[in-house]
């Protein structure tokens, strides 16, 4: 009877298939149709946007490929992101495992304070932002960038840490008390190496984030070397501005690095995300 019923409840009804299907479509068919566009020629890609291309001529992704601006844009994301995840996951773990784990006055309210951040809208701390960075010097600098986007995500950061955290076995943390570790040694030993899948989890959401940035790349940054992927596309549109199957061929190989690191984490990103969810 419990297979059963185990099996019943594991069947995906008709209308989930339905929604399911339509989500896809909405992630699939814009980078199907952009990846295709790559191999058309202009004239193809106006009146057949969706088919298949008559000729499948990879020039423009080896010319791609071939040139420095590809590499440098995508070099410099993978810089920015990198920097964002390694930060923003040691200090959104470090204060979410004090939180869980601590007890003092005002933890509460230090957690409701973070937790406020997620309704504060990125764009509208454009301009202070700016202008505070203008005075430290941070203005065109990679790690300027990296600092802000941390800020920005330590919230939701925290939240996901701090979920995963209290459902981990206290038992662990009593025996490591018992044994003389400090909280230092209980973080580093005991619960980073059982949260893999929240620090994957955490990490693909920061990476995907900071990879896809465009407004604070483009207000920090003046210096070409120094564009991410965003802004390199900006200027190779403005560079190739009726050459199209161009664009999405630069378009198609600057998604396909962030498509392979969520492909990579994926298994851990669903553990993760359910940790907290469910007691017991």
């Amino acid at each position: 009877m419990a297979d059963a019923s185990r099996k019943r409840q594991s069947v995906i009804s008709p209308m989930q298939w339905v929604t399911l299907a339509i989500v896809a479509a909405f992630v699939i068919v814009p980078f199907y149709t952009t990846a295709l566009g790559g191999f058309k020629e202009i004239g193809e890609l106006r009146v057949n946007p969706f088919g298949l291309p008559a000729s499948w001529d990879p020039v423009r992704f080896v010319e791609i490929l071939g040139g420095p601006r590809y590499f440098s844009s995508l070099w410099n994301s993978f810089l920015i992101a990198a920097g964002t995840v390694v930060l923003s996951t040691l200090v959104a773990s470090m204060t979410a495992f004090a939180l869980a784990h601590i007890k003092f006055f005002g933890s509460k309210f230090i957690l409701g304070y973070l937790m406020l951040g997620l309704l504060f809208p990125t764009a509208t701390g454009i301009l202070p932002l700016f202008i505070k960075m203008r005075d430290l010097g941070m203005l065109d600098s990679h790690w300027g960038i990296i600092i802000v986007q941390v800020a920005f995500s330590v919230s939701f950061s925290v939240l996901l840490f701090h979920n995963f955290f209290k459902e981990l076995p206290k038992e662990l943390i009593d025996a490591a008390r018992m044994d003389n570790c400090g909280y230092v040694k209980i973080y580093w030993y005991v619960t980073l190496p059982l949260s893999l899948p929240i620090i994957a989890t955490v990490g693909v959401f920061n990476f995907v984030g900071s990879w896809n940035s465009f407004l604070l790349p483009l207000i920090v940054l003046n210096s070409e070397d120094k564009y991410t992927w965003p802004l390199g596309i900006m200027q190779f549109q403005g560079q190739f501005g009726s050459d199209w199957p161009r664009i999405l061929a630069f378009l198609t190989l600057s998604i396909l690095p962030a498509i392979g690191f969520f492909l990579l984490a994926q298994r851990y990103i669903i553990s993760g995300l359910t940790g907290g969810a469910v007691k017991g």
